[in-house]
This record gives structure tokens, C-alpha cells and sequence, in this order.
């Protein structure tokens, strides 16, 4: 059984005193950053000058600094930038200003344990790592509860690192839903895993295919994204509710009998192996190395893909269906990158 933290196993008063620089003002950012100042931490925001981020920063009351003046300032950094580029911004501004007895937090233990940032071995890294988006993180702390959070330490000069860690995860909320110790190696490869076979990859390719299935066969497409895309959500939110018992009981002994007599058929020991050299890829640092690859070459694979996506018929049907339902909240992503809602 993993161990457990929670906010009575954690004292705040080791952060009280520090000085904490948030790199990066996205997602994960924005939350970190709010909510430990909430939680009256001391904290200050890193970020490109001129972005969006940055103006956002601004207007939750931060003053924003570059990433070289917030490492030099501070006790305490978490770097919530984007993978592919931790590692260069590591390298240039905040590597010369990590004078020991500092400490280095991440929210994913990719560049760690991939190799692409070595610390030195004077300064405390851990991680803090929210198992729920930014935006979440944030709204369940304004409602006075939190995300459950994942802690690990890499390196531990000072004796401290995993109370300073646990700290940190209070004032982010973590400590009110649980904190649970993992290893960097152990975080870093199960998230991928889970992101590329399950929950970003097996989840979209499952969806594309059902779709393509209905659609090839005749049936409209707006039924289609129905059936395939829109009910998804009712589905998931049972699973997060009561795990795959109370999926079962929700629905009905039509929909159960079906699903647990075809779901095999499709999720099967083909699947499985799939999965598995999936998760050899990861293990192995092939799907790093090939990710990094892609990314000094500007990503041309990944935008390729992008493109695919925005012109398929399941994407142009569901931007129009969503535009007709307001109670979603739909957003649609910009040719720059950004979203809108709509």
C-alpha cells in the first residue's frame, strides 16, 4: 500500500520563510502560484515578457520577472515549463543561480529522469506532481478542497527535501486529498504510459475508430459524435465517481452485458501487446529520444497530426454540435495556437 500524507503529517513552517519562484505561468502555473500565495507563501512568477501567460500573471496580481532574476531570487523552484524546453531554460537561467542549500521542484519527472537536467549535487530536487489539470487544482482549492498530489525526491542534501516537498503540496492543496510517495522513474513512466495507451492515445484512436465504423456504414455523422464522443464523458464521470463497479450498476444490464461481452473483442491480446511495447518504449528512453528528436526539428510530426485532426468530419461535426449546446462550455483551438470560447 502507498503511503499517505495528509495535513496533519506536514509542518508549513519549513516554506514559511522562502522565497518561491514558479517558472512558467501556464496549466500547472497559474494554480501553483495562486494558491500557495492564498496559502501566504511567499511566491514569485517567472515567464516570457510579452506573452499571454505573462499579461495573465499580471492580472492576478503578480509581478512578473524572467526566469534568470526569479532564480536568483529565490529559495524555492518548481519549473512547470513545457518538457522540450525545461532543459534549455535550466541550462541558460537558472543553473547559474542554483547556489547550494536551494531546492529544484517539478510537477513530472521527465527531464530528471530522462537525464536532460542534472542538478548539482548540493541543491534538494523533488517533485510535486497534482494528479488533475491546472484549472482543477485551482478550483478545488478555492472550494476549500484540493487534488491529490504525488511527491518524490531525487536527491536530499539538506535532510529536508520530502518535508520542504510536503510543504509545498500543502499550500497547493494536495495535503486535503492526500499526498502519495512515488519515485521520479515511477512517475515519469507510468504518466506516459497512461497518457499515450489509455488516456490521450487509446482514448482519441478508440473514438476515432468507432466513429469512422458508424460513419462508413452510413449512420449520420452527428449521431455518430453522439454515440462515440459526447456520451464519453457521462461514462467517464462514473468511473471517477465508483470505479468500473458503479459504471456497471449505472447503466443498463443492456449496455453491461454488451460491453462486458464486445469490449474484449476490441481491447484485445493484440491490444495488450501493443501496450506493452508501448510501455518497453518508454522504459527503454526510445520515446524520449524520439520525442527530443522531434522537437529540434520543430515538431513537423506532431503539427502534421494537428492538421489531420482539425479537418477531420469528427472534429468539424462536434465544433458544430457544440456550438448548439452552451450548457458545455464548448472552446475551439485557434490556427495560433489558442483557444476561444465559443
Amino acid at each position: 500500500m502507498a503511503t499517505m500524507y495528509y495535513e496533519k503529517d506536514i509542518n508549513r513552517e519549513l516554506l514559511q520563510n522562502k522565497t518561491i519562484a514558479i517558472i512558467g505561468y501556464g496549466s500547472q502555473g497559474h494554480a501553483h502560484a495562486q494558491n500557495l500565495r492564498d496559502s501566504g507563501f511567499k511566491v514569485i512568477v517567472a515567464n516570457r515578457a510579452g506573452s499571454a501567460n505573462a499579461r495573465l500573471a499580471e492580472e492576478h496580481g503578480f509581478t512578473v520577472h524572467s526566469a534568470e532574476d526569479a532564480a536568483r531570487q529565490a529559495d524555492v523552484m518548481m519549473i512547470l515549463l513545457p518538457d522540450e524546453i525545461q532543459a534549455r531554460v535550466y541550462k541558460n537561467d537558472i543553473a547559474p543561480h542554483l547556489t547550494a542549500g536551494k531546492m529544484l521542484l517539478f510537477a513530472h519527472g521527465f527531464n530528471i529522469h530522462f537525464g536532460q537536467i542534472v542538478p548539482p549535487a548540493n541543491v534538494d530536487v523533488a517533485m510535486i506532481a497534482p494528479k488533475g489539470p491546472g484549472h482543477l487544482v485551482r478550483s478545488e482549492f478555492e472550494k476549500g478542497g484540493g487534488v491529490a498530489c504525488l511527491i518524490a525526491v531525487h536527491q536530499n542534501p539538506s535532510g529536508q527535501a520530502k518535508d520542504l516537498a510536503l510543504a509545498y503540496a500543502l499550500g497547493l492543496g494536495g495535503a486535503r486529498a492526500g499526498i502519495i510517495e512515488t519515485t521520479f522513474k515511477e512517475e515519469t513512466e507510468t504518466d506516459l504510459f497512461g497518457e499515450q495507451a489509455v488516456l490521450c492515445g487509446g482514448a482519441s484512436e478508440l473514438i476515432r475508430a468507432g466513429y469512422q465504423t458508424l460513419t462508413d456504414a452510413g449512420y449520420q455523422p452527428e449521431i455518430a459524435y453522439f454515440e462515440v464522443m459526447h456520451e464519453l464523458k457521462l461514462i467517464v464521470d462514473l468511473f471517477y465517481q465508483g470505479g468500473l463497479a458503479y459504471m456497471n450498476y449505472s447503466v443498463s444490464n443492456t449496455a453491461e452485458y454488451g460491453g462486458q461481452t464486445r469490449g474484449p473483442r476490441v481491447v484485445n491480446e493484440t491490444s495488450r501487446q501493443a501496450m506493452r511495447e508501448i510501455l518497453e518504449e518508454i522504459q527503454n528512453g526510445s520515446f524520449a529520444r524520439e520525442w527530443l528528436c522531434e522537437c529540434l526539428v520543430n515538431q513537423p510530426v506532431l503539427k502534421k497530426l494537428r492538421d489531420r485532426d482539425s479537418e477531420s468530419l469528427l472534429e468539424k461535426t462536434g465544433a458544430g454540435l457544440r456550438r448548439l449546446m452552451p450548457f458545455v462550455k464548448p472552446k475551439e483551438v485557434q490556427p495560433d495556437g489558442g483557444v476561444k470560447a465559443v
